[in-house]
């Protein structure tokens, strides 16, 4: 690591903190920046929880890609967030983790879940397919039908109305202890999912792309967590 590299930075309403191992959010990033951030990322640490977000008020973008996350995650209320991006973590009870975020999230639009066991796709279990995939797009967006994005696609009208009518029925069964624990170590060796915004922008800005994709980060600043720009479509 070059011995300019600062661990915090801090720029328009940003604030990254990232690849520190930390275990916990570290208080003092509140105290210095607290009401002032509206982006908070803090992939490639360590963490087990949020317990501290709750002290930036005003977040409209969340990025905790390649924790520790699991299903003891408790969620403070972030009343103006509509990015939470929780790629490569430990979640794998979907159902849960749904009714979370729809009694704290009232105005998320934008949620990523790739690289966890919740998320059926080839990238965390090879047994699952497109169409285990799309039943889990539908089971979410019953639950949460303000989305607007949904890991590495944009949710269409389509998909919007068979979550409505159907989606309640479409969870797809958790795999077990045991072998979770191996698709985890698998997925997470060498593949970095990152479908997260290059910047901030409107929430009606947000645009992606129709079909699989893996994104491959090779570095540990996440200036790559984004979601795909409208020009690339």
């Amino acid at each position: 690591m070059s011995g300019s590299f600062h661990p915090i930075i801090f720029s328009n309403g940003k604030l990254s903190y990232i690849s520190q191992d930390a275990l916990n959010i570290p208080p003092v990033l509140s105290r210095m920046y607290g009401k002032n951030v509206t982006s908070l990322d803090l992939s490639f640490n360590k963490l087990y929880s949020l317990d501290g977000v709750e002290n930036f008020p005003n977040l409209t973008e969340l990025v905790v890609d390649n924790n520790e996350i699991d299903d003891s995650l408790i969620l403070s209320e972030m009343p103006y967030l509509h990015t939470l991006s929780l790629n490569n973590n430990k979640i794998t009870n979907l159902d849960v983790l749904v009714k979370k975020i729809k009694l704290k999230l009232p105005k998320l639009q934008y949620l990523s879940l790739l690289g966890n066991i919740a998320c059926p796709n080839e990238l965390s279990d090879t047994d699952k397919d497109e169409e285990d995939y799309q039943r889990y797009r539908y089971f979410v967006l019953h639950h949460l039908p303000n989305l607007k994005f949904l890991d590495s696609r944009v949710v269409n009208d389509k998909e919007w109305n068979e979550g409505k009518t159907r989606g309640q029925y479409m969870n797809i069964a958790r795999p077990k202890a045991c072998y979770s624990q191996t698709i985890v170590e698998e997925t997470n060796e060498n593949k970095f999912n990152t479908p997260l915004p290059h910047k901030l922008r409107d929430p009606d800005d947000h645009q992606g792309i129709y079909s699989r994709c893996v994104y491959r980060y090779t570095g540990k600043q996440s200036e790559g967590n984004r979601f795909i720009k409208n020009n690339d479509l």
